[in-house]
């Protein structure tokens, strides 16, 4: 990774952002403290064509990296807020739920 302006990175970046702005709570992204910190991390590991710098592909890698947590929470939580237990469910509400349906249905 050359620079912030590279095709990955920038990719990364975009991601990135787009998952806080999902988990948000404030509106603007720019008044968001960890909006701000992961610009200046990007901006400070930020490095030219002719130079080599491991510390940028670590921080594309963190990047990424933070991107799939960020997203994975956010699936956990869809997920385990669909099937999360309700207490006692009927046999037809539970074949529903998971695509089958009772013999005395037609099909």
């Amino acid at each position: 990774m050359a620079s912030i302006t590279t095709k990955p990175a920038l990719v990364t970046l975009r991601q990135l952002l787009s998952e806080i702005r999902r988990q948000s709570s404030t509106p603007k992204l720019t008044e968001n403290d960890t909006v701000k910190y992961i610009l200046d991390q990007y901006r400070k590991y930020q490095t030219t064509d002719q130079q080599l710098c491991k510390a940028a592909d670590e921080m594309h890698y963190r990047a990424k990296t933070y991107k799939e947590y960020l997203s994975n929470s956010r699936k956990y939580k869809e997920i385990n807020a669909e099937y999360k237990g309700k207490g006692e469910r009927s046999v037809e509400e539970t074949a529903n739920m998971v695509g089958f349906k009772l013999p005395h249905d037609p099909k």
